[in-house]
């Protein structure tokens, strides 16, 4: 278990999918250029196989913004989105209402 003050450590945004694009290095990953406020960075996701590229650009999602970057197969990873899956289905965490990206999510 996690302590109340470490949850308040992660910053929980909304941020808007600009730009998607394969992962040159493998299969299963997608590089997404996103916009977080006036910041854009670049996250890779393993939803590859559950979203289309227009699937994607333009969907505001939610994204641990303030983890340490990451190394994913040559292509640094500034974020992290969330998604809520079982053995079949991966779903995006989405806005249920229309909120600038940026917004922080409490």
């Amino acid at each position: 278990m996690i302590s109340y003050e470490d949850f308040q450590k992660l910053e929980i945004k909304v941020a808007e999918i600009e730009s998607v694009m394969p992962h040159p290095n493998a299969d299963r990953l997608y590089v997404l250029g996103i916009k977080v406020g006036e910041v854009r960075k670049t996250i890779v996701a393993g939803i590859r196989a559950h979203y289309t590229e227009e699937d994607l650009k333009g969907k505001k999602i939610i994204i641990i913004d303030n983890l340490q970057p990451a190394m994913i197969r040559g292509i640094e990873s500034n974020g992290m989105l969330l998604a809520a899956s079982d053995v079949n289905t991966l779903t995006l965490i989405v806005p249920e209402r229309t909120i600038p990206d940026g917004a922080k999510v409490k």
